[in-house]
């Protein structure tokens, strides 16, 4: 395992890092008034007895969404049942068999499943199949897989393996890479800061609000640690102490495919 380290790492960040991470901006947006309100009879009805302008607009009111049916149709977006189909026909035969998540399971790590775009010749027809594009990492071969289903049908039409691409990670990923830091001998930093702001220790990535983005190794460029990183599938969190402080592990890698952790050398 990797343990190169130059600095102490994971420092919680505070002041004017956190600006760098995100501010969040509200718009307050004013509604027109409602011309011709009805002043007639006894003057202003219910929203001037209650001492607002009687020129103002009524309160919003917010309605139930429409229940979501099993099926939708033409460029609906993919229901709940339609992406749990979807992906229990792209996974089906060798790809489960033998395919590996990002946690070492049987089956492959499911990234994403989206709305496939229509064939050209069905671009206007109303009554087009529905199709579902599911992406796949699997860890056995480091390879992107994404597989097209025909929904109505209940097949596979299209097949797609990739190597050396790297989508960002999904929720399960980040996770996966807290649980492999946090095990690590470079994820003592993270430790000891997480118990530093809470008083308790850091035991799983459950008590960590997580995001995270793929690290790709440019040749020939620095950082060169780890250079694997691209034909694996390596991470690098942002981590923060939920209801708390940002720490910093924007030094560290996690490399998924290989189960290590790296410090990445800034010269």
């Amino acid at each position: 395992m990797r343990e190169r380290v130059h600095r102490h790492l994971g420092k919680v960040l505070t002041g004017a890092a956190l600006a760098a991470v995100g501010t969040a901006v509200m718009v307050a947006v004013t509604l027109p008034g409602t011309a011709g309100a009805d002043e007639t009879g006894g003057g202003v009805r219910a929203a001037g007895r209650a001492g607002q302008d009687p020129d103002a607009a009524p309160p919003g009111v917010v309605e139930r969404p429409p229940a979501e049916g099993k099926r939708g149709t033409g460029r609906d977006p993919l229901t709940d049942d339609e992406i749990r189909r979807a992906e229990e026909i792209a996974v089906a035969g060798r790809l489960s068999a033998a395919g590996r998540s990002a946690g070492g399971g049987r089956g492959p790590e499911r990234l994403s499943v989206d709305l496939a775009e229509p064939e050209a010749a069905e671009a206007d027809a109303p009554d087009a199949p529905r199709r579902a594009d599911v992406t796949f990492y699997d860890y056995a071969t480091d390879t992107l897989v994404t597989r097209t289903v025909d929904l109505d049908g209940g097949k596979v039409e299209h097949t797609g393996s990739r190597r050396g691409v790297q989508p960002p990670p999904s929720r399960a990923e980040n996770a996966e890479a807290a649980r492999i830091l946090i095990a690590a001998p470079l994820g003592a930093g993270l430790k000891a800061d997480y118990k530093d702001a809470t008083g308790r220790d850091l035991s799983s990535p459950g008590r960590l609000e997580l995001s995270g983005g793929i690290y790709q190794a440019a040749p020939g460029a620095r950082p060169a640690v780890p250079d694997d990183c691209g034909a694996h599938r390596c991470v690098r969190l942002f981590s923060k102490v939920g209801n708390g402080p940002w720490i910093d592990t924007r030094d560290l890698v996690i490399d998924l495919s290989a189960r290590e952790v790296a410090a990445l050398d800034r010269g």
